[in-house]
């Protein structure tokens, strides 16, 4: 039979231990509540009915810098802290992520955000109901341009929109998956410039590993993708860095910790015992520059991303140089826990890939963005992990941003968002 889903956002409500109830009345009515260790409260749930249905969990990566936190959630041993084992299975593309979660071959994912949004919305796959648990990581990608268009004069976005116009020639760029973050930023970057991503360029999907090889025989001409793989492509002399995505987004979500919504019905106490396992690990990569580079070094095992650890751990440190003789400390290199902020899966995040999946023509409609981001973005776990993990709570479940191009995004009136782009699918 399967477990019954607890509705109580309250993780010491929903825990039966009477002593511990007794304990945290005592706390409050003499003002220590705030002294109650939330790994106290965690190993409550471990001991009583909260304990997590699954003892073991199959989470999806793909190697990329990200999947950091679950790696590190599950190496470090902070799994066990909340009483479930996480086994990271190294993915080969996005497809096979979407498909094994559907499936249930996987429970959860290391995933694009805007893929979890496809296929809730029947635009990325077969139509299932998903969850978002929690965010992973703001910042970290970027878009590489090739040496071949570099040498043309090609640098920025604003050079390479000239040399396009210019040679009036189709020039090819790669993403990761059709609705995912990174077809999301290409496509917002080029047309900033005035670049119509769907008219006046090729657009093409390969999985995030394969970047490298394929620009170095010319398939494409520009991609976007996670790290390290910009950053081996300089290292490759194969091209160079003409934007990173926090400098189209600062602070922009990126991957999500998520699985189904049948999952998070039939194992809540295991959703919520792995999204503070990964809160955690977060905490732990963004709490020094030691931690990174131990971060770096265990991801960059052959059995995770399998590259150089220095090719990983400069831009985790912010350490940037461009390939073109421009190096710089990047203040918003990928964070992955920036005291929760970086974590909580805000309303607005979910609500904006629907806006640009209706600006390029993949929903044909308007949805309910409120509705959809809502049911998605599974904000009453994410309460439960993090008062778990002692995370605090931003005040507002939206939030506000300016992007590349001037334009404000804050969830308020995402029709009029979606439709007031000059350059879109229509």
């Amino acid at each position: 039979m399967k477990p019954t889903p607890t509705h109580d956002s309250s993780p010491v409500a929903a825990t039966p231990d009477g002593g511990r109830r007794r304990l945290l009345a005592a706390g409050a009515a003499t003002g220590l509540m705030s002294l109650v260790d939330p790994l106290v409260r965690a190993g409550a749930w471990a001991a009583g009915s909260d304990a997590p249905e699954k003892a073991e969990v199959k989470i999806g990566f793909i190697p990329l810098t990200d999947c950091a936190s679950v790696v590190m959630a599950s190496t470090l041993g902070l799994d066990k802290k909340y009483g479930v084992k996480i086994t990271p299975v190294k993915e080969a593309s996005w497809p096979g992520v979407r498909d094994k979660l559907v499936n249930g071959e996987l429970d959860l994912a290391h995933v694009l955000y805007g893929l979890i949004y496809g296929v809730q919305l029947g635009i990325g796959g077969p139509r299932k109901d998903m969850a978002v648990l929690m965010n992973l990581n703001n910042n970290g990608q970027a878009i590489t341009i090739s040496n071949k268009l570099r040498d043309k004069g090609a640098r920025d976005g604003a050079s390479l929109a000239k040399l396009m116009k210019s040679e009036k020639a189709e020039y090819t760029f790669a993403q990761t998956f059709p609705t995912g973050t990174h077809a999301m930023w290409i496509y917002y970057w080029l047309a900033t410039y005035g670049i119509n991503p769907m008219r006046d360029a090729k657009v093409i999907t390969v999985p995030p590993p394969q970047m490298v090889a394929n620009m170095r025989v010319g398939n494409m001409d520009g991609f976007c993708v996670g790290e390290p793989w910009n950053a081996r492509a300089i290292i490759d002399k194969i091209g160079f860095t003409a934007t990173t995505t926090q400098g189209i987004w600062t602070d922009h979500p990126e991957k999500v910790l998520g699985t189904t919504a049948e999952f998070v019905q039939c194992y809540p106490n295991t959703a919520r015992a792995v999204t503070a396992a990964v809160l955690e690990a977060g905490k732990f990569i963004d709490a020094s520059a030691s931690n990174r580079r131990k971060t770096a070094e265990t991801i960059a095992a052959k059995s995770y991303v399998n590259t150089d650890m220095d090719v990983i751990l400069d831009r985790m440190l912010g350490r940037y140089s461009d390939g073109l003789g421009k190096t710089w400390d990047d203040p918003d290199a990928m964070k992955f826990f920036n005291d929760g902020a970086a974590n909580f899966p805000y309303l607005s995040d979910g609500m904006w890939f629907l806006t640009q999946h209706k600006r390029w023509g993949l929903l044909k409609s308007h949805p309910d963005y409120l509705a959809t981001a809502r049911q998605v973005n599974r904000i009453d776990v994410y309460k439960q992990a993090a008062s778990a993990a002692g995370v605090s709570l931003p005040k507002s479940e939206m939030r506000s941003s300016k992007l590349v191009d001037g334009i404000v995004w804050d969830g308020k009136n995402p029709a009029a968002y979606a439709d007031g782009f000059k350059i879109n699918a229509a």
